[in-house]
């Protein structure tokens, strides 16, 4: 009987999918919480956590639909996948967050942005100050994609070394 070999980009979706509602919830129980303004260790942590968690199941089932034999290089597919499907629901969340749930986010996190300059840096000037959230709103666009990046790199660090523990090459006939 011939085996069909798994399609990694369907685990990926479903993998992806599972890890963006994550995300999403955790990001609606910080806004529900008011903390959505928080970027501290913990919160970066969780979203570290819940991204190894699906892409280590994720590779986990993939392995065992494919008679439990895994390569290096679809463990890193799975990796970048899950990731980059979870990046997108989580930006979609941002956007809708940003745009449509609280219009003036971006404001508050800019106002943030600048009590956090004159603490770490007294000697800037409120004019400096000034040029320097004005550059980040010229270029507050470049976030997206940057994130999408850094969690595909993520997913890649995380799906080599899951790919590296879990690997199994198929036997030669």
């Amino acid at each position: 009987m011939e085996h069909t070999q798994p399609k990694t980009g369907k685990y990926a979706l479903n993998y992806g999918l599972l890890l963006g509602g994550a995300v999403v919830i955790f990001n609606f129980m910080l806004f529900s919480m008011d903390l959505h303004y928080e970027q501290g260790f913990a919160i970066q942590a969780v979203g570290i956590i819940l991204a190894t968690a699906a892409i280590v199941l994720c590779i986990y089932q993939y392995k065992k639909a494919n008679q439990g034999f895994l390569t290096i290089s679809e463990a890193l597919k799975l990796g970048a996948g899950v990731t980059l499907i979870g990046g997108i629901i989580g930006l979609i969340y941002f956007f809708v967050l940003s745009n449509l749930i609280e219009p003036d986010f971006m404001d508050k996190m800019y106002e943030i942005g600048r009590e956090q300059a004159k603490e770490a840096n007294p000697q800037l000037t409120e004019d400096q100050i000034d040029q320097g959230i004005e550059m980040q709103k010229k270029f507050a666009w470049m976030a997206y994609p940057v994130i999408l990046i850094v969690n595909i790199i993520i997913g890649l660090v995380i799906g080599l070394i899951a790919g590296l523990i879990m690997k199994k090459a198929k036997p030669a006939y």
